[in-house]
């Protein structure tokens, strides 16, 4: 039995580059050709839909960059290119990542005639001082005006991306923001930390005033209670949903599902009888038209080596409170049960992880706690204590 099967959709372009950001993206605002990359992008997909011959999509992911640079015209263009190459799901989830600053009046009601039936927003913070630190063009009354416009056309789906661990944020400006974003009742909302990736403007200068190590961990325990106490259950690292409303495309990644890539810089995970594998991309747009254009091959093939796929399926996998199922272990790296009792022997041994009934494992508090250090017993070369 194969994985399920996700697409995943990269539009790189953006007004701007947030200091922070590490993704592939990339500035160019009205400049983008993007006509030219979504004649690229329908392309790619020929050669997406060969890999994917036969199964079912489940959900469809438009990430960046910032999606919403694209009118909702283009949208509709691509999403209706998607669905004449491949069968989708009655419920597919098609999420959108949303820029509040890019979202005109009237655009969600396109978006979702075009398809679109879940929008992320990436809001990060509903303070406006701290927006403009971190290099956003919107500011908080954007992020409630985007939010508005698309209940207001039907959207009932939708994410409010918050960050902490801001430059000079308090335990109280961080779950006023948090107060903020469960005011506006979305259905899911991603609140992660501030982290100093290479290759970011903060990374090569960091804020002065960073929340210490200390201020940091009590800010997520106390904007963990308070979304509990709104109703968001924490269902990943950084994820909480109500009423369920998880987002599904991300845990088919969680889960070490199939994924199709289609655009610039974008990574895909395929399997099948013989093995599984990963393929990228080329990252520069530019350099990914012209590859699609001249119908070289692109997005070769890579195994995943059988010694590294515990760890690979690990390193999502215990993000996820709940944990998973020996069953899905098995079915989707195609390794036996006792294969999974013997890696797992080390963290359970340490109180990192748990085996519940129906044999399913999970990480345990303080396995969540320090989450690095129960993927770091499953590194392949990991020596024995």
């Amino acid at each position: 039995m194969l994985s399920p099967l996700s697409l995943y959709v990269h539009l790189p372009w953006c007004v701007q580059k947030c200091p922070y950001c590490d993704f592939n993206s990339h500035i160019a605002g009205d400049a983008a050709p993007r006509r030219r990359y979504l004649d690229a992008l329908l392309r790619d997909l020929d050669t997406e839909a060969d890999r994917g011959a036969g199964r079912r999509i489940e959900t469809v992911f438009l990430g960046g960059g910032t999606p919403s640079l694209f009118s909702p015209e283009e949208i509709a263009r691509l999403l209706a290119g998607i669905r004449r190459r491949f069968e989708l799901a009655d419920n597919a989830e098609i999420t959108m990542e949303a820029n509040p600053g890019t979202v005109e009046c009237g655009a969600p009601a396109g978006y979702l005639d075009a398809g679109v039936n879940r929008l992320s927003f990436g809001g990060q913070s509903f303070n406006d001082d701290l927006l403009q630190r971190i290099g956003r063009i919107h500011n908080s009354d954007d992020i409630v005006r985007a939010v508005t416009d698309a209940r207001a056309v039907g959207v009932g789906n939708f994410n409010i991306d918050l960050m902490h661990g801001l430059p000079g944020q308090s335990i109280a400006t961080a779950l006023d923001d948090v107060r903020a974003a469960v005011s506006l009742e979305p259905t899911h909302i991603s609140w992660y930390q501030l982290t100093l990736e290479p290759n970011t403007v903060f990374f090569a200068r960091p804020p002065a005033d960073l929340p210490d190590e200390e201020t940091a961990y009590e800010i997520q325990d106390a904007g963990q209670a308070l979304l509990a106490a709104s109703g968001y259950r924490q269902y990943e690292v950084s994820a909480y949903a109500r009423d369920a409303t998880v987002c599904h495309h991300n845990m088919n990644y969680w889960l070490f599902g199939d994924y199709l890539a289609a655009g610039a810089g974008a990574h895909g995970k395929i399997s099948d009888a013989c093995g599984v594998y990963r393929y990228i991309k080329p990252a520069n747009p530019l350099q990914y038209m012209k590859i699609i254009e001249a119908g070289e091959d692109e997005g070769r093939l890579t195994p995943i080596a059988a010694s590294d796929l515990v760890f690979e399926f690990m390193l999502n996998a215990l993000r996820l409170t709940d944990g998973f199922s020996e069953s899905v272990f098995c079915q989707r790296t195609g390794l036996g049960a006792e294969v999974l009792v013997s890696a797992m022997a080390g963290a359970r041994a340490r109180g990192l992880v748990s085996r519940e009934v129906d044999s399913v494992w999970l990480p345990t508090a303080l396995g969540r706690r320090f989450l690095n250090d129960l993927q770091a017993e499953f590194l392949p070369d990991r020596a024995p204590d």
